[in-house]
């Protein structure tokens, strides 16, 4: 999925792929920056634990938002949007929260830039790295996501049912979970 965010003059490419094998955590970060070109940003997360790519849209405006108020932790766009996708204020709780780890099969991905061809460039060659299979489906909820996500950022039922009202289960865990990043925002 290929958003334009007007106002920050940046674009946003948001991926996702099964049957990923990551033997070393470090090495598989590093070869996401270094087939990266230098003008882009790309992070990389735990896709079992991301409520649909409307979750880190949200986290990447607020790490937009944080470096324009300059009021971001992070020194990397990349490392500031993990952080609000986490709803964590430490880079280490937010990458055990959401980064990826060798037992991690489905990965999402975010890339940022200014020129939508540098996005899918730089997607196609970190694709023919990985060797996995680009999947956008895995960003969707399921049951077990649900469940898995609500333990996470610390959703209860009622806390879900309330926001629900009778109605969409799935569209009220996206909308608490980004009101989770905007109160990381509020702290700050």
């Amino acid at each position: 999925m290929l958003k334009s965010i007007e106002e920050f003059r940046k674009c946003v490419l948001i991926t996702g792929f099964r049957n990923v094998r990551i033997e070393n955590t470090e090495e598989f970060l590093k070869l996401i920056h270094t087939e990266k070109s230098s003008n882009l940003e790309a992070q990389v997360f735990n896709a079992e634990r991301v409520a649909t790519w409307q979750h880190l849209y949200f986290a990447v405006l607020d790490a937009l938002t944080a470096f324009k108020n300059e009021t971001n932790i992070s020194k990397s766009l990349a490392m500031e949007t993990m952080l609000y996708a986490s709803a964590q204020r430490q880079i280490r709780k937010a990458t055990e929260t959401l980064g990826v780890r060798p037992s991690t099969t489905k990965v999402a991905m975010l890339i940022v830039g200014e020129k939508p061809e540098d996005l899918k460039l730089t997607l196609s060659k970190i694709s023919k790295q990985i060797e996995a299979e680009r999947d956008d489906a895995i960003l969707d909820l399921t049951e077990e996501k649900i469940t898995n996500i609500q333990r996470i950022f610390e959703i209860s039922n009622e806390e879900l049912g309330t926001v629900m009202k009778g109605h969409d289960k799935k569209k009220a865990l996206v909308d608490l979970v980004i009101e989770r990043m905007a109160l990381v925002a509020a702290d700050r």
